[in-house]
């Protein structure tokens, strides 16, 4: 696939230390990598590396409240605020999912890289970071991506089940799947081996991300994984293994999002420009870029780990089209 690893050559020529892909399509499965999985020694990327995946934490924790609608013990349309005080009581549980609460992101008040470097091992409390946001202004658009959603999703989890965010996502995803290499890590700095490390610039020096405290991102960000694993999550997902028929269908009802996307609960859509649907979801943290994108019927499946050798992330839209498209 000649194609496919020109793309990923390019995408560290333009910055990135190292990447892998895991691509599944029509024309057969392929994985590759470019440059390296650490810069000091210089290895080489494996193409089983764990990578910290962001905002994909959001499509497992949409599953586990989705778990719990189906059985009973949550409805998509009633307030959350009885289990959440935090949240206003005019926020429903889909409002949280589907990001239409209006609630402010707490990760717009961050430091810039310079400050998020020094305290990148300090212990995150979720119920204090919902508390920092509670009283700000909500904002005035009818669809506005807010990490702060799914900080409450956690804490409403914990609320419901009495067991932590970690073991209800250990217990109702990653053992019945078998995703060994998929973790819910909490204060854990250290990533497993191998793993690719990512970097971000501060002070003009590079600086490596590898190590750091996943609990400011909680249920919104904090899971490592695999491409491997990934790939077999949101088949489980889009396969109807993990959700009922229903909270399948709920999961897949969308609202734009402004930018040409829609988005469901915890799962983006992305329609290519063929026409192809894709649903999955993209992450960002400390340096790591991650893409899952899969469609319905599984034929198209793919994920890329970037991590950063500059903090810069890949231009989306296109780099998708080129992936899904390109038959080497």
């Amino acid at each position: 696939m000649e194609n496919l690893q020109s793309t990923l050559n390019s995408l560290v020529t333009n910055g990135a230390s190292g990447v892998l892909l895991h691509r599944r399509s029509p024309d057969g499965d392929w994985i590759g990598v470019s440059g390296v999985g650490e810069r000091s020694s210089r290895s080489p990327v494996d193409p089983e590396s764990w990578f910290r995946a962001g905002s994909i934490t959001k499509t497992f924790t949409a599953v586990v409240v989705l778990q719990l609608v189906g059985e009973g013990r949550l409805r998509l349309d009633e307030p959350v605020t009885a289990w959440v005080p935090k949240v206003p009581a005019d926020i429903s549980l889909r409002q949280l999912l589907n990001h239409t609460s209006r609630l402010h992101n707490y990760t717009d008040d961050l430091p810039d890289v310079a400050g998020l470097l020094r305290i990148r091992y300090d212990h995150w409390e979720p119920a204090e970071t919902l508390a920092a946001v509670a009283g700000k202004p909500r904002v005035q658009a009818d669809w506005s991506y807010s990490n702060t959603n799914y900080i409450a999703l956690g804490l409403l989890i914990e609320a419901v089940t009495g067991r932590s965010y970690a073991d209800e996502v250990r217990a109702r995803i990653l053992e019945p799947l078998r995703l060994t290499r998929t973790q819910a890590p909490g204060d854990e700095v250290v990533l497993p081996d191998p793993h690719l490390h990512a970097y971000l610039q501060a002070d003009g020096q590079l600086v490596d991300c590898a190590r750091m405290n996943p609990s400011q991102a909680w249920a919104a960000g904090q899971v490592a994984s695999t491409a491997a694993d990934l790939n077999r999550f949101y088949a489980a997902v889009l396969g109807g293994e993990l959700l009922g028929a229903d909270e399948l269908a709920a999961m897949l009802t969308v609202v734009p999002s402004g930018d040409g996307t829609a988005y469901g609960l915890g799962v983006e859509q992305r329609t290519l420009p063929g026409g192809l649907v894709l649903w999955g979801h993209t992450g960002g943290i400390f340096g790591y870029f991650t893409l899952s994108y899969h469609s319905a019927d599984l034929s198209h499946q793919l994920t890329l780990a970037h991590a950063g050798g500059s903090g810069d992330e890949p231009d989306t839209s296109p780099l998708l089209a080129e992936l899904v498209g390109s038959a080497g």
